[in-house]
């Protein structure tokens, strides 16, 4: 199967916004790879569409593709050449690497048109937006493979990623889906939590069931696979499977030291203040970020170990155990490292604790179902986390074109707040968060007609427009000219009934 092919259906399911119609597409080029005769060509695809990497990674970033050779006029890659080369160029290292990495980016780019460097830039960086995501992918596998979905969706949450799980269902149907376990030292895909304002809401959805509450902290989520036989026998990923056991030396040491043979934890790793309290969460990401020199680490600010769940041990699979079990057999296993939690159906209590997990300078809390089983990669009503919402008045300085399923409307919207000092607006973050359909089209249209200029896909306009954003928390920032960025930055609401002049300050939000 050629690139060209792939890229073809990746376009077709940006352009459309329907759910229905890009399933299809997706199937049936997934049922187009598997005809090609070899299992690696429908893996291999499947992850494509995905906009996922096989190999993860491949040793290039941004700075490695920003000279590249003239496009090629006639499109010959073939799906499993362009894998086959990532493959090798991942494999580089060592002495002269720097040129021969360079030399195998050039001679793979060379034989691609315009449209497959721009689409490879994109799968190879991370940035590729092409509206396949797992709500479509999923089905699309179980429709093209004629099995059931819910087969399929165990299995990618189970195998991590939806590549393997397509060549598994297309090469051997619900069988061959059926044999798709949970392997220690391979991430699994993260249980979610869905939301809920307050705490009283969270409790309420569980119809006076008695809840568990977690103490939410705010640092990396991880899950550590223990194999004692295994070559590396402590392994670290972050929710989103990366692999971090090489940042992370004090948490490797701490599972270690658990009395097992083999065993899969979920939990999160947390720097602290010697009062207790947490510091800035970019103190804790500084010691996972892929810029963290491992050398470096001990100069570097520990982190904290925190486990909540527990998905194997010894040999016994617990993802469809009741929670209570899970946290019973972790509570034996670790209970040093256990996060804080009560069990209760009084919301005077759950409130309580609530307030006093605040007042420890965390997050807030997710609220469990004891009875639930480890349903991973999406977000249900098991868990529910109730985090206080921060809001301020922003104003719009400019917006930007949107891609994929928003290709057409003025969509990522950049923020500013009020210099006290100066009386300047300042760019505090950007969002495309929180917006319907409904928004999409309105401000597409109010921002058009407050344009002043364009570069390139960023439309600047009169800073007139107020919105209401909502945010988790502020951090340093060097990216914006007020020192500070928003994290999780959503829009509320457009306000017409204020003006620039009474938008949030700079002070008020640090």
């Amino acid at each position: 199967m050629q690139l060209a092919r792939v890229i073809e259906t990746s376009a077709a399911v940006a352009a459309t916004r329907s759910r229905t119609a890009k399933t299809a597409l997706l199937a049936d080029t997934l049922r187009e790879a598997a005809q090609g005769g070899d299992p690696r060509l429908t893996e291999v695809v499947a992850d494509y569409l995905a906009g996922v990497l096989p190999q993860r990674t491949v040793g290039v970033g941004y700075r490695g593709l920003s000279a590249l050779p003239d496009p090629a006029e006639e499109s010959t890659l073939e799906v499993l050449e362009v894998d086959a080369a990532l493959e090798s160029l991942r494999g580089l290292a060592g002495s002269g690497s720097a040129a021969a990495r360079s030399a195998a980016v050039g001679a793979l780019f060379v034989r691609a048109t315009g449209d497959e460097q721009r689409w490879l830039v994109g799968l190879i960086t991370g940035e590729l937006r092409q509206g396949a995501g797992d709500g479509v992918l999923m089905p699309a596998i179980a429709q093209a493979a004629d099995v059931p979905e819910v087969l399929v969706r165990r299995a990618v949450m189970l195998a991590g990623y939806a590549g393997p799980v397509a060549r598994a269902a297309l090469d051997g149907g619900a069988e061959a889906l059926e044999e798709i376990r949970l392997e220690v030292g391979r991430p699994l895909r993260p249980m979610l939590a869905g939301s809920e304002p307050d705490v009283g809401a969270a409790l309420a959805a569980a119809s006076g069931a008695e809840v568990a509450l977690d103490a939410k902290l705010d640092g990396i989520r991880l899950q550590a696979h223990l194999d004692r036989a295994a070559d590396v026998p402590v392994r670290l990923f972050t929710r989103s499977l990366d692999e971090i056991t090489d940042r992370l030396p004090e948490v490797v040491e701490a599972i270690a030291g658990l009395d097992a043979s083999t065993a899969v934890l979920d939990g999160e790793v947390i720097a602290l203040q010697d009062d207790g309290r947490p510091h800035p969460f970019q103190v804790t990401g500084a010691r996972t970020a892929s810029s963290a020199d491992p050398a470096t680490l001990a100069t570097r600010t520990p982190v904290t170990t925190y486990l909540f769940d527990l998905l194997h041990l010894d040999g016994r699979d617990l993802v469809d155990e009741p929670a209570s079990e899970r946290w019973a057999v972790l509570q034996a296993l670790a209970p040093g490292l256990s996060v804080e939690r009560i069990t209760t159906t009084d919301a005077a209590r759950a409130q309580a604790f609530f307030d006093d997990v605040l007042a420890q300078g965390h997050e807030g809390v997710v609220v469990k179902d004891p009875q639930a089983v480890y349903a991973a990669g999406r977000r249900g009503a098991g868990w529910v986390k109730v985090k206080p919402r921060r809001t301020a008045d922003l104003v719009v300085l400019g917006v930007e074109w949107g891609s994929g399923r928003r290709q057409g409307w003025l969509s990522n919207i950049h923020l500013a707040a009020r210099d006290p000092e100066s009386g300047e607006l300042v760019m505090v973050g950007k969002t495309f968060k929180g917006m319907t359909d409904a928004i999409l089209t309105w401000q597409t249209e109010r921002f058009l007609a407050l344009e002043t200029s364009r570069e390139g896909h960023v439309v600047h306009v009169r800073p007139e427009q107020v919105v209401e954003i909502a945010y988790d928390g502020v951090q340093t920032s060097r990216r914006y000219p007020g020192g500070i960025a928003l994290r999780f930055a959503r829009v509320l609401r457009y306000r017409d009934d204020k003006g620039p002049e009474e938008v949030d300050t700079l002070d008020r939000l640090k």
